[in-house]
């Protein structure tokens, strides 16, 4: 049997669409579990979290990326690598701060949020807050500790979504007393 050509594409956006399916039910079971959007923002950044500490090794088997030199650069992979690896994206990198230590992700498009409008009564829900977990867990294996968050998302008005990420302080493994 031969493969029939543009089948690829077609079974990548099927899968996409599963995915973001799945991802609706689960913000979906979420809603109906926590009380406040802010529980469920906190789930949801767990979860992300617990994602990003696990892609880091397949991403780094998968892409042979070198040890980053500098934040900048980190953004660099993350953009236009890891995105494009795991959600077939590539946001563009905007608004570095004046002191390099943060900067942007616009997403064009969110793959997780296609089908979705946000419920009314749930104002201060960020739909896809377990991106800013997946973030901050791969980049704390790398030894970064950054912060996360949405400034904007079209799911709330906005007329783009930007992710911002801030670098907070480079990780030391902690050895103990008497050991080098």
């Amino acid at each position: 049997m031969s493969k029939q050509p543009g089948r690829g594409l077609e079974s990548r956006k099927l899968v996409g669409e599963l995915f973001t399916l799945t991802y609706g039910a689960l913000v979906s079971q979420l809603i109906k579990d926590y009380d406040n959007d802010d529980e469920i923002n906190k789930q949801l950044d767990k979860m992300g979290y617990n994602i990003g500490i696990r892609l880091v090794e397949d991403f780094m088997a998968r892409s042979n990326v070198d040890k980053c030199q500098d934040f900048r650069e980190t953004a660099e992979v993350l953009s236009k690598m890891a995105f494009k690896m795991y959600l077939n994206i590539s946001p563009t990198i905007a608004n570095w701060s004046p002191a390099n230590d943060e900067f942007s992700f616009i997403l064009d498009n969110n793959p997780l949020v296609e089908f979705v409008e946000l419920p009314d009564d749930h104002p201060d829900l960020n739909y896809s807050n377990i991106l800013c977990g997946a973030i901050r867990g791969a980049l704390e294996m790398l030894q970064l500790e950054v912060e996360t968050w949405f400034s904007k998302d079209v799911l709330k008005g906005d007329n783009i979504t930007e992710l911002r990420v801030k670098y907070i302080k480079r990780l030391t493994d902690a050895l103990p007393a008497g050991e080098d």
